[in-house]
């Protein structure tokens, strides 16, 4: 039987033409292509020009075969405004249009510049960005982008995840799904608050932010990502005006 996810909004379930929303699909379900969500995503306006150049970027097939086999569908292929790329990947990969705001609100304020988790660990650096060059003495980033994809762990989404904001998004996207379907079983092997299992939207929220099955640290994360949802942050003048 399929499940849906409530997120306290009225939830659409696919992609069809007439869809006002992107809602989540089943873990189930039959994901669109990327070309029939691209003819799907509803014009918006530009909220972060500073975004212009990674947005009129498109990424690239790369045949990716890690970490899981959703990663053989990432390419970033699409260009368009910073939300109608959300709109793209949350069609693509079947997760709430207003979760991928939400979570791009609390990971870069929708910035895809946006650099993170400083370190001295020269082996972590994302590419392009050697030790002290950004501004940090004896320290590069070991993250970047829109949702802040790791290089240590995602090697495999780099350079870009960093030049392309859709790459980025489709990228952790695909993730997203992978846990979404059940596929990241070292998830029982480490701590966690309860068994992970396949159907969990919000869980593989936390997990990719903790890497750990709704544990503290997961539900706080999650709860940032909620109370941002909840808001429609990224419709407020302030978050228009950054």
């Amino acid at each position: 039987m399929a499940i849906s996810l409530v997120v306290g909004m009225i939830l659409v379930a696919g992609c069809e033409p007439s869809t006002a929303h992107f809602g989540t699909l089943a873990s189930t379900a039959a994901l669109p292509s990327g070309a029939t969500c691209a003819g799907q995503v509803r014009p918006t306006p530009e909220v972060r020009a500073r975004n212009k150049t990674a947005n009129q970027t498109r990424g690239k097939q790369k045949n990716l075969t890690t970490p899981f086999p959703e990663m053989a569908r990432v390419d970033g292929n699409k260009v368009g405004t910073t939300d109608e790329l959300i709109q793209w990947a949350s069609c693509k990969w079947g997760i709430d249009e207003d979760i991928v705001r939400a979570q791009a609100v609390v990971e870069s304020w929708w910035d895809q510049g946006t650099l993170g988790d400083f370190t001295s660990d020269a082996k972590a650096c994302i590419p392009g960005h050697a030790m002290g060059a950004d501004g940090h003495a004896g320290q590069c980033p070991a993250s970047g982008g829109l949702l802040a994809l790791t290089y240590q762990y995602y090697q495999g989404g780099f350079p870009e995840a960093m030049t392309s904001t859709a790459y980025n998004l489709d990228y952790v996207y695909a993730w997203w799904r992978a846990c979404y379907t059940g596929k990241v079983t070292w998830l029982n092997t480490v701590e966690r608050g309860s068994t992970y299992q396949a159907g969990d939207a919000w869980g593989c929220i936390g997990a990719w932010y903790a890497g750990r099955w709704h544990t503290s640290s997961a539900e706080g994360y999650i709860t940032r990502v909620k109370t941002e949802m909840n808001n429609k942050t990224w419709t407020t003048t302030n978050f228009k005006q950054s």
